[in-house]
C-alpha cells in the first residue's frame, strides 16, 4: 500500500459506463475490471478492487466458490440474500443488516436468493436480491478466515452518514462491522429529498449511487448507479433530488500497482 498522490481529482463515472454480465439468473455490473472484464486502466481506486452492482433471481444465485485475503463487504438494497460457507456460518442479509466476511487463507460460500429454504418459513417468490458487493485487500496475509453481521437500519433512520464498515483505529469501539484494513471505511447515508451529507475529507474517496438521484457540490447531478472517485479532495456536500442511498468508501491508503 502507499499513500495518496497530491494532485486534486474528481472521476465520474457513469451507470452505463460499467462492464456488464447478464445470465439468465444474474443482472451484474462492474465499477472495476471482474472476471473476464478486464481493463489494466480500470483495476481499482485506492484501496477498492470491486463494487459490484448485482441483481440475482430468485430460487438462484451464486454457488460455493473460493475467496482468499480479500475483505468482502455486502450491502441489501432490496429482497435478502442467503450466505453459507466453510466456517459453518449461514445468515441471511437484507437491507439495514451489514455483513463482512474475511476470506483470509481460504474461504468457501455460496450466496444465493432462497431465503424460505434456509428458514423453512415462507412460500418461494419471484422477487430479486438487488446487492452492492465491495472488496478491499486486507492489511495482513493468511489471517484466519471470519464473518460478522450487524443490524444497523436504527442507525441509517437517523439520518447522516453511518459508518457501517471500518478498520480505522477511530471507529475502534463505534457501531460498525470491522475489517481487516485500517486504513478504510465504509460509510452508507439513506436520504430523503432535499437532504444531504458532506463527504469525508481523505486522500482516496469513493462515492457509488445505490439507488434515487443526487446533486454532487460542483459537479452537478448523479443518477443510480453512477460513481464518483475522488483523489486528494472531499468535503463537498451530497444532496438528494428523491429518496437516495449513498455508500462512500474513506481511504488513507492506495493499492502500490498502477492504475
Amino acid at each position: 500500500m502507499t499513500g495518496a498522490t497530491t494532485r486534486p481529482r474528481v472521476d465520474i463515472r457513469r451507470a452505463d459506463d460499467r462492464a456488464k454480465t447478464r445470465l439468465h439468473w444474474l443482472d451484474s455490473k462492474h465499477s472495476f475490471s471482474f472476471g473476464h472484464h478486464y481493463d489494466p486502466s480500470n483495476t481499482h481506486h485506492g484501496l477498492l478492487l470491486v463494487n459490484n452492482d448485482d441483481n440475482v433471481r430468485a430460487g438462484t444465485g451464486f454457488e460455493t466458490h473460493p475467496h482468499t485475503d480479500m475483505e468482502i463487504v455486502t450491502w441489501v438494497l432490496q429482497g435478502s440474500l442467503v450466505h453459507q460457507d466453510s466456517t459453518g456460518t449461514s445468515g441471511v442479509i437484507y437491507p439495514g443488516l451489514a455483513q463482512r466476511m474475511s476470506a483470509g487463507r481460504g474461504i468457501l460460500h455460496s450466496e444465493k436468493n432462497d431465503a424460505w429454504r434456509l428458514t423453512g418459513g415462507g412460500d418461494p417468490h419471484d422477487d430479486p436480491v438487488h446487492f452492492v458487493q465491495m472488496w478491499v485487500l486486507p492489511d495482513e496475509h493468511g489471517i484466519d478466515p471470519g464473518y460478522e453481521q450487524l443490524e444497523i437500519d436504527d442507525e441509517l433512520l437517523r439520518g447522516g452518514l453511518v459508518t457501517v464498515a471500518s478498520g480505522m483505529d477511530r471507529h475502534d469501539g463505534a457501531t460498525a462491522i470491522r475489517i481487516r484494513n485500517r486504513h478504510a471505511a465504509l460509510h452508507v447515508a439513506r436520504l430523503t429529498p432535499g437532504q444531504s451529507v458532506e463527504l469525508p475529507d481523505a486522500p482516496y474517496l469513493h462515492l457509488f449511487v445505490a439507488r434515487g438521484e443526487v446533486v454532487l457540490e460542483g459537479a452537478g447531478p448523479l443518477r443510480e448507479g453512477d460513481a464518483v472517485r475522488f483523489t486528494a479532495v472531499g468535503g463537498q456536500r451530497v444532496t438528494a433530488v428523491e429518496p437516495a442511498e449513498v455508500l462512500v468508501w474513506e481511504m488513507h491508503a492506495g493499492l502500490a500497482v498502477s492504475a
